[in-house]
């Protein structure tokens, strides 16, 4: 890299600061003659990689990823066991499913990475201008280096991250969207350095020599720090601050601007975009940890059976006259060998022998019913939103079981519970109020005609505080759609990235004070006498989450230099000197109190001589590469000090339609619902209202700075108030009560309400007392209420919220939901995260792992595809690991019968097939469609959420239930027909029935037993799940007659030859198998009677219920949740 000192704006902008990890870029890659001990650094070239496999290394580094996967590596080495050991079973038995599964998911895998691949070659071939020796150069986008000099034509996407030159608009400005990175399809605005916007010809940029230096490559949209450093013919450098707006970035399009000139900075995999395709870190759900756990106890089934069956051949062995038979007898090798090497080949042997009691499909299986059960969320019709003409989008299919698993609900309020529509309601000018409305509902609103406005302050101090109004923002105008040159028309529209910003300017309108944009740095407004002034903009210091302020530096055509600063009334009233500020704290504090949003507004006159110190501060600060921010935040905090407060203003935001049922709905299915916030508490808590998570029942606990500011020390009055909440709680819900849900209805509701400096105290406490800890003691006083409300949140604090309930004993599950970028952190954080797809921009939407158009369907996102996606999941899983054990006990109780000899029961055509063909269509298409309880039923009744909660059906009892049956029916299957058989049941011909005609008999019960199960076990029947379930034992009887039809060639022996048909031949076979079925199937039939018969019981009862409750109603506390609900016994 080139050396400090060769740069000579170095010392003069940054100081002495270092330079470690930062990257130089030469535009038009001409090095500058001052700089001859130059170093050319190598750069990544503009390839875009998004695949994970060559042609080359697939096969590899595919098999490797997949036998990283314990089922898979564990059929790996049976196979292997297979092919290296004398066992009973064929290797292709193991073999062949195995292939299938790896093949299976290979073909996915390889088709998914080929799409990849397409799209990476549509973007690295398309063709893209480069200006080389004052002329336009075609070239494939793959070959920009860094430093080269791109042209970009209007609706074209950037091919790489640029430094905007110049554009062919006279102000250096273009308009880009950036929809396709962070969802966002408001244009921006992005600026060139004023020292660069006249070179728009390829000759003029062709005699440009600057230098740029950057910060390396780093995936935060929303920030770069850089300098550019211009020479001039004298070789004396200009330098110049760069930031985001500078930077035009690939994926972006560019609109409204015929034509741009950037230069590379970042290309293929190090721009923002690619670094942004990085894989978010993998969440795992409560079924996949289950299915764990399962394999285990399988696991050591099996390791028991090959363990007991190989102790028993050898007892058996050593009983005279039990030796092996004369056929069979060892070989002088075999006499010298060891035996406790022969001891452990046997137990390989039956270890082969009894494999199928892992269900290696399984897997496969879970993830296609994952794949395409995410389609019935996408195609949900009751999730179109009609105003943003989308639906829901489905970006982790993972965790569709997870929906039904739910036991806290962190939600944002802005944008979430609320519209993010907003209405200019009124304002405050010394104490003076002002009402009008005006709304903003998308980020682009038409202007309309003034109002006339009452009760009137001070002239000039109204007109200070509308002209702040007008200044301090970043909104800008947009004439009908026109950038190049002037269009004469009355009508303008404002663009802004936030509503409250486009509300607040139309507020200011309507008393007379219009806002006509920005034009070569100078911010133009129309006063109440229709007189046009002109403010020079010298500075903007943005907003920003932990300031939550923002204010603008600007000069008047007079000369004086004004400040204007509007934010939080927290973040204003420490900074202003007004002695008489009571009476805007009292309008702040009441409309709060009525649920709208509330701004302060400041401003003071800096001196001449003060400005220029702050303005080389803020220059020098901006040009620092490194710690910019920081560096600028403390300028910030020097400069908004001694304000004047000029007052307050008062935005409507809108609560979202059926938000308030939707929250309704959660807590009576048995949800905590907390609200994480940045507004203040009043605004917060007013809202909560309106949406019904607190009820005018509900007693409210502060843990605010209100409360605790009423003590010097802070730290003793928090830990009085910790301690007295506590014991209040504890008396109301003694530790016996081990559902709260159920506390809820019948207690006195408590509520909690914390702010964020007071969360920052307790998170920081020094009592580290495991009795008294401020955290500890936190936590128990929100799992006894109701609802939580934690106002003036930090991004990181709501993260930090998040954490802490995910931390506590029993590990609850988690989902978040928010619209906006300061919500990602507790969207990441949780076990579930959904995005609303909102008007602040999409970061939300696009790092969650599902996306709603609004809160209110979340009501059915849970309540009914989370519940369905549960019951079929885990149904799926116990039914996997039921029919593998009904398959192979009775593989392992043959074993008693053949001398422990590893004889297998089943033929290996059948022992291949019965996972792959005969049994998994099945259970795939149940897992896909099944709705044991209507999902409109379960979207009107939360209170059969809680029937599935806390992973209920895969807990041990559910699972040994499962267990048990499979061990009933699988003893059935092998006794039913021993006992069945072995009095002499003779064919037609006189034959008795041979070993592979009783396993074949066997697997035939088997087969329709757990088909029959299946059926038995829906409830939602579509022509797919007949199709499934008549078709798979259809075609298992057309196989087995085919296979044992025909002599196979391949073959050695022809042991199934004819046999399917000659057992099917005797009636009595016929009679066995259809009465062994029913004997297998009653204890299921049996339940289903008993179900149905205590269904209608409870009907009746319901019946009764009802109509008592019509002739005495009694109001309750809180009435719309102990409203009567359908029966629950539909669960059953």
């Amino acid at each position: 890299m080139q050396s400090v000192s060769s740069f000579p704006w170095a010392s003069d902008c940054a100081g002495e600061e270092k330079r470690v990890g930062t990257r130089t870029v030469f535009v038009g890659n001409h090095p500058i003659s001052v700089t001859e001990d130059y170093i050319a650094q190598r750069f990544c070239d503009n390839r875009i990689v998004s695949s994970k496999y060559t042609l080359w290394n697939f096969l590899p580094k595919n098999l490797f990823e997949q036998f990283r996967r314990i089922a898979n590596f564990y059929f790996l080495i049976i196979f292997l066991v297979q092919v290296t050991v004398d066992t009973p079973t064929s290797p292709v038995t193991s073999g062949l499913p195995l292939f299938f599964v790896i093949t299976v998911t290979a073909i996915k895998q390889g088709y998914e990475d080929w799409l990849r691949h397409r799209a990476d070659n549509e973007v690295n071939k398309r063709n893209v201008y480069i200006i080389e020796n004052a002329k336009r150069v075609r070239k494939e986008s793959e070959k920009i280096k860094v430093g080269d000099v791109v042209e970009v034509q209007a609706d074209e996407t950037f091919p790489c991250d640029l430094i905007l030159l110049s554009s062919c608009t006279s102000d250096g400005t273009c308009y880009v969207t950036t929809a396709s990175l962070d969802g966002e399809s408001n244009c921006k605005t992005h600026y060139a350095v004023r020292d660069t916007i006249a070179l728009c010809t390829a000759e003029s940029i062709d005699t440009l020599r600057a230098a740029i230096e950057c910060e390396q490559p780093q995936p935060d949209l929303y920030k770069f720090v850089g300098r550019i450093s211009i020479y001039s013919n004298t070789l004396e450098a200009v330098a110049r601050s760069l930031g985001p707006e500078n930077l035009l970035l690939k994926g972006a399009t560019l609109k409204n601007t015929k034509k741009i000139y950037g230069v590379a900075v970042y290309t293929g995999m190090e721009t923002k975009m690619a670094l942004n395709y990085q894989g978010k870190s993998q969440k795992r759900s409560a079924v996949e940890k289950s299915i764990n756990l399962f394999l285990i106890v399988y696991l050591s089934i099996l390791l028991t059976k090959a363990a007991t069956c190989t102790i028993l051949k050898y007892v058996w062995q050593n009983i005279p006259y039990n030796d092996e038979p004369w056929y069979n007898q060892k070989t002088q090798k075999e006499r010298d060998t060891l035996k406790v090497l022969k001891m452990f080949t046997d137990f390989l042997s039956f270890m082969v022998l009894f494999n199928f009691i892992i269900p290696v499909s399984m897997y496969v299986t879970v993830e296609m019913q994952k794949f395409l059960g995410s389609f019935f969320i996408s195609w949900d019709k009751d999730f179109y939103d009609e105003e943003i003409n989308e639906g829901a989008l489905v970006n982790t299919s993972d965790l569709n079981e997870e929906l039904g698993q739910v036991d806290y609900v962190f939600t944002d309020k802005t944008g979430t519970l609320t519209e993010n529509s907003m209405e200019f309601i009124e304002c405050c000018i010394d104490g003076h109020k002002y009402k009008g409305v005006t709304q903003e509902t998308d980020g682009l609103s038409q202007t309309d005609g003034p109002l006339t406005y009452f009760d009137k302050a001070d002239k000039n101090r109204e007109e200070l505080f509308l002209r702040a109004l007008c200044l301090c923002h970043t909104v800008e105008i947009k004439v009908n759609d026109a950038v190049d040159g002037a269009t004469e028309s009355a009508e303008l529209t404002y663009v802004a990235s936030s509503p409250d910003e486009i509300a607040l300017v139309k507020g200011a309108k309507k008393y007379g004070f219009t806002f006509l944009g920005t034009q070569n740095g100078h911010m133009r407004i129309e006063n109440q006498r229709q007189e046009i002034e002109e403010y020079e903009l010298l500075h903007t210091l943005n907003f920003d989450s932990v300031r939550r302020r923002m204010s603008v530096i600007v000069q008047n055509q007079e000369g004086g230099i004004l400040l204007f600063c509007k934010g939080a009334d927290s973040a204003i009233f420490p900074r202003v000197h007004n002695h008489d500020i009571e009476s805007t704290k009292a309008h702040v504090e009441r409309t709060s109190m009525d649920g709208y949003r509330t701004l302060c507004v400041a401003f003071k006159e800096i001196p001449p001589d003060d400005y220029k110190r702050i303005d080389r501060q803020l220059v020098e600060a901006k040009m620092a590469l490194h710690e910019r921010e920081e560096k600028l935040e403390m300028i910030f905090d020097d400069i908004e000090t001694n304000m004047n407060l000029l007052g307050a203003t008062a935005v409507e935001d809108k609560l979202q339609d059926q938000a308030a049922e939707t929250i309704e709905a959660l807590h009576a299915a048995g949800l905590k619902v907390w609200v994480l916030t940045g507004d203040k508490m009043e605004t917060a808590k007013s809202t909560c209202y309106a949406c019904r998570l607190f009820q005018t029942s509900t007693e409210l606990l502060e843990l605010t700075t209100k409360t605790i500011d009423e003590s010097e020390r802070k730290e003793d009055r928090l830990h009085e108030l910790l301690i007295e909440y506590r014991k209040k709680l504890l008396h109301e819900f003694p530790k016996s009560t081990r559902s709260l849900k159920k506390a809820w209805t019948e207690q006195q509701e408590y509520g909690l309400i914390i702010d964020g400096s007071t969360l920052s105290l307790i998170l920081n406490s020094n009592h580290d007392s495991s009795l008294n800890n401020y955290k500890s003691i936190f936590v128990q006083i929100c799992m006894k209420c109701t609802a939580v409300l934690c106002c003036r949140m930090a991004p990181l604090q709501k993260a930090q919220i998040v954490r802490m309930v995910k931390n506590l004993k029993g590990s609850p599950i988690t989902l978040s939901i928010g619209d906006g970028a300061n919500d990602v952190s507790m969207i990441l954080e949780s076990h579930v995260g959904i995005g609303i797809k909102g008007k602040e921009g999409r970061q939300a939407s696009r790092n969650s792992d599902y996306s709603v158009p609004k809160f209110k369907h979340l009501k059915k996102l849970l309540l009914g595809h989370g519940h369905l996606y549960y019951v079929r999941i885990a149904h799926l899983v116990q039914y996997f690991f039921y029919k593998n054990l009904c398959f192979i006990l009775p593989q392992f109780l043959y074993q008693f019968f053949c001398g422990f000899s590893q004889q297998p029961l089943y033929d290996a055509a059948y022992l291949t097939m019965y996972n792959i063909c005969f049994t998994s269509l099945p259970i795939l298409a149940y897992s896909l469609l099944e709705q044991h309880i209507n999902i409109d039923t379960l979207t009107s009744d939360p209170r059969l959420y809680m029937k599935i909660s806390g992973n209920a059906m895969l807990q041990w009892g559910p699972f040994l239930y499962w267990t048990f049956l499979a061990a009933f029916e699988g003893t059935v299957f092998f006794f039913g027909t021993y006992f069945l058989f072995q009095n002499a049941s003779l064919e037609e011909n006189a034959k008795v029935y041979g070993n592979w005609t009783f396993g074949t008999i066997v697997f035939t019960i088997l087969v329709f037993t757990v088909t029959l199960k299946l059926a038995l076990d829906t409830r939602f029947w579509t022509w797919i799940n007949h199709f499934v379930i008549w078709g798979s034992l259809a075609f298992y009887v057309f196989f087995s007659f085919f296979w044992g039809g025909i002599i196979w060639p391949f073959l050695k022996q022809q042991r199934m030859y004819f046999v399917f048909a000659q057992m099917l031949s005797s009636i009595s076979t016929w009679l066995a198998i259809v009465l062994l079925i029913f004997v297998s199937l009653f204890p299921e039939i049996l339940l289903i009677v008993l179900k149905n018969v205590r269904r209608r019981s409870a009907r009746r009862n319901l019946s009764c219920k009802k109509a008592s409750d019509s002739l005495s109603a009694r109001p309750s506390v809180r009435p719309l949740l102990l409203r009567t609900f359908s029966d629950e016994s539909n669960m059953l």
